[in-house]
């Protein structure tokens, strides 16, 4: 069982992509493009549009070690709204399985099947290819069976294929490799065609859909995954994974040449995710790495320009930020403490400057750069330092699904998210190990997922990618609240009471993902105005909100990391308040709230980066309708264990407004 540890943290070292690869078709599997027509339905002052960029179905190769079966296509159509069965392969004939439905439908989406071992798991399940008989497929399939628990087995299952999916192992893709080769364009391919099909392309707009796939990397054991979402059904005709591309700078050099350079109607972005199990890797400084300065600039910018947006939250948990990080100054944020995978009350020493490994397996040390609001801040140095900063990201959530079930988010319907975790005894679990340390998790410790808020004039291609290349998008933990926030230093304080907002913030000011131009010369000290507005989610059973943070980040004369954060609208804690038996929220709240804001401590000389956080009144979480429903004595121990809150506040983060120093 070590080796499976071993190879699951080995990583390639090279530095440069086979020649091959270069020489990728840069095409649309469409005879011809249709013409981009304006939709019905427009929106000067831009809409919130829902959805979900971080989906997989039976394709990727994880969800198929845990039973999944999904199809692109149901995937596609329950995101419209059709339910979905949720079978498992191991299902007997005879057995009616959960049906899972969203109470309404997305707006957009995208699924992510991981580019690793797309052909692998397709050949270890077709039955005639020199794969099938193999001794790692047939591991893979579950034909061999270890003796542990089937929770385990499930677990070693995706080892067996992660080890392969290190290199293309001769005993399933031949000799030669082509046999994986061959068939991972296909697949890709397939994938192509099913985004094609469920594309609105009609005036009517009324669902859009994105060509993506993930690049899944994990050096150490510890994540640097990204999504890579096209803007047009014009993409390269193969996949580059972590395979072939053993760093994240190769893969942004790669979009860039033969993407972005190659063909003019090829356009990309990449969204790196779950940065909390990045062991302080995702986000460390181009300045602290032993490499020249130009290089350091160079793939900083490039890295400024492929990756403008972030995934703040999904099933494997939030990466906002974390208390007790020694190298941040501030007070503690108590919002921090929400859906940790690593315990709030864990004691974990401080990375400091340095990295870590192990985050993938919930070890090592805490480090900054695996929270995005400590990124944010991080880039403000790297600014200073470099001349570009290479974490200007804008925020979204997705799920992760990997049941193929977009925006499946409601606590109270949870049905799991990998397939072994259907049933209830499977989600309730405080722990799953394997023998040997190969792998572990916390089943109970996992979350339905976000959902991705985009600010576009219409729901098309074209214009939700300029959204998201410009930053104007938010994310949530579930709920489709829809957050605003604007800046700028003409802004009326009363702007929030104005029958034109916000048509009148974006006049006299910046939205979100923004960065604040220089200050006029007449300008106080007091600094900019910002403005931030919620609605609630307006479906039954949305919760009322509670209140609108704004999160400052800033890097002092001395080159330290602060944090603040400030109430600038709605009620205070302890105002409302949810039924530990029945799950009732009762108490204070609000359909709509927005405020204005001056920073008290702006500096002109100082630097920083402000966002929006809205928080809904407290509520259940899943787990807990889940022990509700259990008589008592037959709850595990997960429904009393002190450390799992069994309450929470759902919440929105907007994307960040920078502001640069004034020159002296």
């Amino acid at each position: 069982m070590l080796w499976l540890r071993y190879e699951f943290q080995r990583v390639q070292q090279a530095d440069s992509l086979p020649d091959t690869w270069n020489q990728v078709t840069v095409r649309s599997l469409r005879e011809a493009e249709p013409p981009t027509a304006d939709c019905t339905q427009q929106y000067p002052d831009n809409k919130a549009w829902f959805g979900d960029l971080h989906v997989h179905t039976a394709a990727s190769y994880d969800a198929t070690s845990f039973g999944v079966s999904t199809t692109r296509d149901q995937a596609y159509r329950f995101a419209r709204g059709t339910p979905l069965a949720m079978h498992l392969r191991s299902d007997p004939p005879d057995f009616q399985p959960p049906v899972l439905r969203i109470s309404a439908p997305l707006d957009f989406m995208a699924i992510t099947d991981h580019a690793e071992a797309l052909a692998e798991t397709r050949l270890c399940y077709t039955q005639g290819t020199p794969a099938y008989e193999s001794l790692v497929c047939e591991l893979y399939r579950g034909d061999i069976r270890l003796p542990i628990g089937d929770r385990a087995q499930s677990l070693v299952r995706l080892a067996s294929l992660a080890v392969f999916g290190q290199d293309r192992s001769a005993r399933v893709c031949g000799t030669d490799g082509s046999l994986c080769r061959d068939r991972a364009i296909a697949v890709w391919q397939e994938n192509q065609l099913s985004a094609e099909a469920f594309n609105d392309y009609s005036d009517n707009c009324a669902f859009t859909t994105f060509h993506a796939y993930e690049y899944s990397l994990a050096n150490e054991a510890s994540n640097l995954h990204r999504n890579v979402i096209f803007k047009s059904s014009t993409v390269p005709q193969a996949a580059l994974s972590a395979k072939d591309a053993a760093t994240p700078e190769l893969l942004w050099q790669w979009l860039d040449t033969v993407c972005i350079a190659g063909n003019e109607d090829c356009d990309v972005l990449a969204i790196p995710h779950n940065s909390n199990w990045s062991s302080g890797r995702m986000w460390y400084p181009y300045s602290n790495r032993d490499i020249p300065l130009q290089q350091q600039r160079e793939q900083a910018a490039l890295r400024a320009r492929l990756e403008p947006l972030a995934e703040i939250m999904q099933i494997k948990g939030d990466s906002e930020c974390r208390n007790g990080i020694a190298s941040v100054l501030g007070a503690a944020d108590e919002f921090c403490d929400f859906e940790k995978l690593r315990s709030a009350s864990e004691t974990i020493p401080d990375c400091g400057e340095d990295i870590s490994s192990g985050g993938m397996m919930l070890k090592g040390c805490a480090s900054r750069y695996s929270y995005l609001r400590y990124a944010l801040t991080a880039g403000l140095a790297e600014q200073q330092k470099l001349g570009v900063n290479p974490f200007q990201f804008g925020i979204i959530a997705s799920t992760d699904t990997h049941i193929g079930a977009p925006a499946a988010v409601a606590e109270k319907d949870y049905q799991g998210s990998h397939g072994n975790d259907r049933d209830m005894q499977g989600r309730l679990l405080s722990k799953i190990e394997v023998p040997g340390d190969v792998a572990a998790g916390s089943p109970v410790r996992y979350n339905p997922g976000g959902i991705a808020g985009i600010y576009a004039s219409e729901n098309s291609r074209s214009a939700l990618f300029a959204a998201m290349q410009r930053r104007e998008t938010f994310g949530t933990s579930g709920p489709r609240i829809e957050p605003r926030f604007f800046a700028g230093w003409d802004l009326r304080e009363d702007v929030c009471q104005s029958s034109e907002y916000p048509a009148d913030a974006y006049r006299d000011g910046v939205p979100m993902g923004a960065s604040l131009p220089p200050a006029p010369a007449d300008v106080t000290v007091r600094g900019p105005v910002f403005v931030a507005s919620a609605t609630r989610d307006p479906r039954e059973g949305g919760n009322l909100l509670q209140r609108i943070q704004i999160i400052k980040g800033w890097i002092d004369r001395d080159g330290r990391t602060h944090q603040a954060v400030f109430d600038i609208a709605g009620a205070a804690a302890g105002e409302a308040s949810v039924d530990a038996q029945t799950c009732e929220v009762t108490g204070r709240g609000f359909s709509q709230l927005c405020g204005s804001w001056q920073d008290p401590e702006f500096d002109p000389q100082l630097a920083a980066v402000y966002y929006a956080r809205v928080l809904e009144n407290p509520s259940c979480r899943w787990h807990h309708y889940d022990c509700l429903s259990l008589p008592e004595a037959e709850r595990p121990q997960s429904c009393s264990d002190p450390d799992l809150p069994w309450q929470i506040q759902e919440r929105a983060w907007t994307s960040p407004i920078w502001y640069s120093a004034a020159t002296p």
